[in-house]
């Protein structure tokens, strides 16, 4: 097999591992990855503006306010402004939905340890290593690099 070839499998491969991860996260948790981290960042601020936690959470604007505003529909968070400051929106988790993320993050480690079984130390400590290369790779990539233009 071509360099080239093992590498585009491994790029298939790495696709269709994150499609099926992110599907058997949403169905065990009950919640996507995007709105598991977004509730796992409220979890750890007592308030946060919107626009903070959206560029805490890398994740765009118009997926944090739909994200947020099916939660405050749940009645898992509170949206307000304050009164010293109308253009921000702050967000704030529920007490109940603190108590319910807590209980997920038991649930969470058994998906991630069930996920990442018959691993050694050594294994996982490398292929973090490995991953994190890739990322990097990824967020170093231009469209100019693959021969595309920019407007």
């Amino acid at each position: 097999m071509t360099s080239c070839s093992v590498r585009l499998q491994i790029f298939l491969e790495l696709q269709a591992v994150n499609k099926e991860l992110c599907s058997k996260f949403e169905s065990c948790l009950g919640a996507s990855p995007s709105r598991v981290e977004i509730l796992h960042y409220l979890l750890q601020h007592e308030e946060v503006t919107q626009s903070a936690l959206q560029g805490e959470v890398n994740i765009d604007a118009a997926a944090v306010t739909r994200h947020l505003k099916q939660l405050e529909a749940a009645g898992t968070i509170v949206r307000y402004k304050k009164s010293d400051d109308q253009r921000a929106t702050w967000v704030k988790l529920e007490e109940e939905a603190k108590r319910h993320i807590e209980q997920s993050y038991q649930e969470k480690s058994q998906f991630v340890n069930e996920t990442l079984a018959d691993f050694s130390e050594a294994e996982l400590e490398q292929f973090l290593k490995m991953l994190n290369k890739v990322r990097v790779n990824v967020s170093s990539v231009t469209k100019n690099q693959l021969g595309g233009e920019t407007k």
